[in-house]
């Protein structure tokens, strides 16, 4: 990433020399459209900035990435592009007390998701635009000053095909062949958006009148591309806006302050989504084109509301710099979910967020780049791989935590004052604490100093001790941590202790609540109960730990955990069980063992396709090698029995046709997916849909049950860009030398595939079934990914670096020879050493995982 850098350095220096009173920015994309030529496609962009000098006489500069600059004004004076502009940014010298900047250059559209991404859909040759710009892709599109204190309003014009319509932030109008939009409230570059294109838009309204007779309208749009525009289910969308925007008045007492209510859902996205106020834009995929399960829905719903969120948390009050990125990014993954549980029908988000959401953050926060939750942010690298487990999950969850500490009215009571104090502003911590100690009466400062500001999770274990009746004599919860972030925390908990009906149910029969600290905390009030059979440390879920158990409990779990009958406690045991297996406690294979006994019986499908996917990574990944043909064949056998006896038509058949399509290897189970796709086999009440179609082609492909032609057959049946993607995937999977070669070279050594593409050659190249066809790139993989991080952007870097780290490959010698490259790489990008840093820890765990199952078959 030449020279597109920006340290915090540079943006505190730039921010206390400026203030920006305004940006009018033209652009002219009718060039998205015709023939294909040599070299990138551009479109004319023309920025006015009008910004105030602190300093008068001082230089700063302005941000552009930009194949070509044609002019640059500054306060009437036209500067010579070829000696103010490198590449990447527009040296100003001798500024005035006030200014005014034009820059005309030709931007390039992209292809990998940052900046103004075009595409073109294959299936009717209709091109589409949208911007996405976190954390600074802004500058790709026009020249402005790009970080996040340097708030402005904006006035965006655009010039687009007579048959497109455009939209931005503010409402638009046509006339004279322009769409000119309402100048925008101050907000940051890295939120404006256009979406321009053909798109299939639908409208709706939204009302609200306050208690002071004020009536707020929002008009509401939503959109897509017309070839997803049959499986639109905009009503649905509509139904959790109208019920989000709803919860949010009530409890945030700061009306929606940014006019309409776009969401564009759109092609080859990176992200889930984008909070562009007025203008949200989700990843597609979001549309469904087959039959999902709820928890389909209920994780769009979830990014719904999470980006609505932000409308408050990080457009209407913005984080300073990078650094305190979770002001708004762990805000909105708790808001997103207390939402749906508030104001939705997913009444059960909160096991979601126990089973799911948590996961992820118990994941990146034991990796060796573990960072506090407000994080120290040198530079734009920094901030691009810190929109991780910790800043979202961990911070959502840390959150959960501080709403048990003081109380959900002192939190949101805190939440209204912050929006009224720093709204259109810029924050930092203490901005958020101050009034939290306001609405509280707490001291937040001690509080804050342990869980936002140091790093690594917790282990609460519980002690339990009978007297000679046995009945609890002492109940202690001893919290540990990691020798590499050894911080203990205050906890408050609530510890559940279970026992079994007559009936066999494994029940909850008390509960306290508690405050965790230090290494021992005794629990006085649970002293005299009866003994338990299972003792939950975090009951609920209201901290922020890892679960684990004592003899007991644990050997409860092993015979009783399908009789748990409480759907959050089951989640919460599952969580639990799924770090001792990652953590290398507890055999790979006992966890498989326990996944075929009882995630049949698992009620929540959200839960369920969790646990399928922790099987197979399980299976992947911790089972022993010697060991790992076996697991595979006992998972296909289970998944094909339960795919047999689920309720016809139901969503769990339709979970368990999906894992075992990823379980199938041999002949037979290969042989099933093929009569299944042919229509030779059926099970009752399963339909196979287009996506499922896909799901069970990929494994074909992998194993050579399904060759190239095959493969271009279905992709006639499904000539779309979905089509397109699944074929690409699965052509890459086939366990041909050639074919690896050519998808290595597709990802590697060429920019022609477009951000999806390569994801799509990417997730087919690496298949777990071909292990030893990986093996000739594992030394490829550490002769090229610095050029790579070089040479391509940083999203494109990212993907290459994560997703070809040779992590099938695992044996001692692929950590010798990572070590071997980060000593001799220590000067390199330190985003890059970061990847791969976590990509040798994730391979040093799966190896300390084989030898803790191994031992298994030994012990």
């Amino acid at each position: 990433m030449p020279g597109e850098n920006l340290s915090r350095d540079e943006a505190r220096e730039r921010a206390a020399l400026l203030s920006v009173d305004g940006y009018d920015v033209s652009l002219d994309v009718r060039s998205a459209v015709g023939e294909e030529r040599a070299g990138p496609r551009t479109f004319r962009s023309v920025t006015t900035i009008r910004f105030r000098c602190n300093e008068p006489g001082a230089s700063s500069f302005a941000d552009l990435v930009a194949p070509a600059v044609t002019a640059v004004t500054l306060n009437g004076k036209d500067l010579d592009p070829g000696e103010v502009f490198d590449g990447t940014r527009i040296a100003l010298e001798d500024l005035a007390a006030e200014n005014e900047l034009v820059v005309d250059a030709q931007c390039a559209y992209s292809r990998t998701g940052e900046g103004l991404h075009r595409f073109v859909d294959p299936e009717d040759g209709e091109v589409y635009l949208y911007t996405q710009y976190e954390p600074a892709d802004s500058r790709r599109v026009f020249a402005n000053f790009e970080q996040p204190d340097l708030k402005a309003p904006f006035r965006f014009e655009v010039r687009a095909p007579e048959e497109w319509t455009v939209w931005s932030n503010g409402a638009g109008e046509l006339a004279d062949g322009v769409w000119r939009f309402a100048e925008t409230k101050p907000i940051s570059t890295y939120i404006t958006c256009v979406v321009a294109g053909p798109y299939h838009y639908v409208t709706d309204s939204y009302s609200r009148t306050f208690p002071d007779g004020t009536t707020l309208d929002i008009p509401l749009g939503a959109m897509c591309r017309k070839g997803l525009a049959p499986y639109f289910d905009a009503d649905d969308v509509f139904l959790v806006t109208k019920q989000g925007l709803d919860f949010f008045h009530e409890h945030f007492d700061y009306p929606y302050p940014f006019g309409k209510y776009d969401q564009a859902f759109v092609p080859e996205y990176n992200l889930g989504a984008m909070e562009n106020p007025g203008l949200v834009t989700f990843r597609e995929e979001y549309i469904f084109r087959g039959k999902v399960t709820q928890a389909s829905y209920e994780a769009r719903a979830n990014v719904i509301l999470h980006e609505m969120a932000h409308m408050w948390f990080g457009d209407l009050v913005t984080m300073v710099w990078w650094d305190d990125l979770w002001l708004k990014e762990s805000f909105a993954d708790f808001m997103g979910t207390f939402a749906n549980v508030g104001a939705t029908r997913f009444q059960n988000a909160w096991t979601t967020f126990a089973n799911r959401r948590k996961a992820w953050a118990y994941r990146a926060d034991q990796l060796p780049s573990t960072h506090p939750i407000t994080a120290d942010i040198r530079d734009l690298q920094d901030a691009k791989l810190n929109f991780d487990g910790i800043t979202y999950a961990k911070g959502a969850s840390v959150l959960k935590q501080l709403v048990a500490y003081v109380g959900q009215d002192a939190f949101l009571e805190g939440a209204r004052r912050y929006f009224k104090r720093n709204a259109y502003g810029n924050t930092r911590l203490g901005d958020l604490l101050s009034v939290l100690e306001e609405t509280s009466g707490r001291d937040m400062s001690a509080w804050a100093g342990k869980w936002l500001q140091t790093a690594g999770v917790n282990s609460l274990t519980p002690q339990v001790l009978l007297d000679a009746d046995g009945r609890v004599a002492e109940l202690a919860v001893l919290q540990e941590a990691a020798e590499s972030h050894p911080e203990l925390r205050p906890h408050r908990v609530a510890i559940g202790l279970y026992g079994r009906t007559a009936e066999g149910a494994l029940k909850r029969y008390a509960r306290v609540e508690a405050d965790v600290d230090g290494p021992r905390t005794l629990i006085a009030e649970l002293a005299g109960a009866e003994a338990p059979e299972l003792v939950l440390v975090n009951d609920d879920d209201l901290t922020y730990c890892k679960i684990r158990f004592d003899d007991t409990s644990l050997a409860t779990l092993r015979d009783h955990l399908g009789a748990l009958t409480d759907p959050l406690a089951r989640a919460l045991c599952w969580s639990a069980l799924w770090n001792l297996t990652r953590d290398a406690l507890l055999p790979a294979r006992d966890f498989v063992d326990l996944v075929l006994r009882f995630a049949g019986r698992e009620s929540d499908i959200g839960v369920l396709q969790m646990l399928q996917a922790w099987a197979e990574t399980a299976l992947v990944h911790y089972v022993a090698p010697q060991w790992r043909e076996t697991a595979g064949r006992l998972l296909s056998e289970g998944a094909l029995r339960e795919l047999r006896q689920a309720e016809p038509g139901s969503e769990h058949q339709l979970a368990w046709a999906r894992f075992f399509a990823s379980a199938a290897s041999d002949g037979a189970d290969l042989g099933l997916l093929r009569e299944l796709l042919a229509g030779t086999a059926t099970i009752d009440g399963l339909d196979v849909d287009q996506e499922l179609r896909w799901a069970f082609l990929e494994p074909l492909a992998a194993h050579g049950a399904a060759d190239e032609s095959v493969l271009a057959a279905e992709l006639a049946r499904d000539d779309t860009a979905s089509g397109k993607r699944h074929q690409v995937r699965c052509l890459a999977a086939r366990p041909s030398a050639a074919v690896k070669a050519q998808a290595w070279a597709q990802v590697v050594e060429s920019e022609a595939l477009s951000n999806a593409l390569v994801e799509a050659t990417i997730a087919g190249f690496a298949q777990s079934s071909q292990r030893e066809l990986l093996a000739p790139y594992a030394e490829r993989y550490f002769e090229v990914i610095a050029r790579v991080w070089e040479d391509r952007s940083i999203q494109i870097g990212m993907d290459v670096v994560r997703g070809l780290y040779p992590a099938y490959q695992d044996r001692p010698q692929t950590l010798e020879a990572t070590d071997a490259w980060l000593a001799a790489h220590a000067d390199a990008a330190p985003a890059l050493r970061r990847l791969v840093l976590e990509a040798r820890d994730d391979l040093a765990r799966t190896l300390r995982g084989q030898e803790c199952d191994a031992a298994a078959i030994t012990g």
